[in-house]
């Protein structure tokens, strides 16, 4: 028992910090209590349909509402980390009095780094897990399709890699700051440009699936849960015009395509099967991303002196 018991830094971060380590707890439980709650009322027989639909109704706001709020966790993890945990002591040099106990710069910075990253790591993955089994009852509806912002994120291990991400990048710009809000509000600004840089290239991660089907017709060339890149029509030449090329035309539309020489149609798009893959390498990515600020955070911190 005495080898799982926290000594020197590691007791003390957690002790100085144990009202935020219990919320981590507290939130996983209060969303796994939301969540089974609208699920069972949700799935629970119905007499009339108003009712069944108000029910998933509010199932489906409460799942909209969630994945938008999670994709805010790594901002606020990394937020922490770098201003209370890492730059409040920097700037009051309280951390010097942990030099004073037998302890170095690097052990004093590998204790707030090992307590962070379990907690966030181990509560993203909760809340991700809960997410995920709220969300199945609503998926593919407005908002919720696997690929849209928010439940991408809180569906799949990308959300413990955006949290990972935004502790490392917290121990190295609370260091480099050292004062405590700015600390706080420039790690925030660089997860978030972090989320939204990844959000406009992971679909880029994957080439996409092409289905062509002869034109005329009506075939059908995308399943409904995939993510639609581009659509358009291809020439006789094997050249390709954008779907709304004939908009703006007199003539009707069929006649105006076939005027243009065009024998049938294309789409580009990810299947719901890219899902995984997609999730994988974009979280291999952040946490490469996330060894390298702890990498230059320990470099910085072994220059440090009592």
């Amino acid at each position: 028992m005495s080898a799982l018991t926290l000594k020197g830094p590691y007791w003390v971060t957690v002790r100085q910090h144990r009202l935020a380590l219990w919320t981590v707890p507290a939130l996983v439980v209060a969303g796994l209590a939301a969540v089974l709650a609208l699920r069972a009322w949700a799935d629970a027989p119905q007499d009339g349909s108003l009712y069944a639909n108000h029910a998933y109704g509010v199932l489906r706001l409460f799942m909209e509402f969630a994945g938008k709020s999670l994709v805010f966790l790594p901002l606020l993890a990394g937020a922490f980390v770098a201003g209370p945990m890492t730059a409040r002591e920097l700037e009051s040099g309280t951390w010097r009095l942990a030099l004073t106990q037998s302890s170095t710069p690097k052990a004093w910075l590998g204790a707030k780094v090992v307590v962070a990253a379990t907690a966030v790591a181990l509560g993203s993955a909760a809340l991700a897990g809960v997410y995920r089994l709220g969300w199945t009852g609503v998926s593919g509806t407005y908002r919720l399709h696997w690929a849209d912002r928010g439940a991408y994120e809180a569906t799949g291990p990308v959300l413990v890699g955006y949290c990972l991400l935004g502790v490392a990048l917290g121990v190295l710009v609370g260091q480099l700051v050292r004062r405590t809000l700015a600390a706080m509000a420039v790690t925030g600004l660089l997860t978030g440009l972090t989320l939204l840089v990844m959000g406009f290239v992971r679909w880029s991660l994957m080439p996409t699936v092409t289905e062509t089907a002869p034109f005329p017709g009506r075939s059908v060339l995308m399943p409904n849960s995939g993510l639609l890149m581009e659509s358009g029509f291809l020439t006789a030449s094997g050249g390709r015009l954008p779907y709304d090329t004939c908009f703006s035309s007199d003539k009707s539309r069929d006649d105006c395509l076939v005027d243009m020489n065009v024998t049938a149609r294309y789409q580009e798009f990810h299947p719901s099967s890219h899902y995984w893959p997609t999730q994988l390498i974009e979280t291999s990515i952040l946490l490469l991303l996330a060894a390298a600020a702890l990498y230059a955070a320990f470099r910085l911190v072994k220059a440090r002196r009592g």
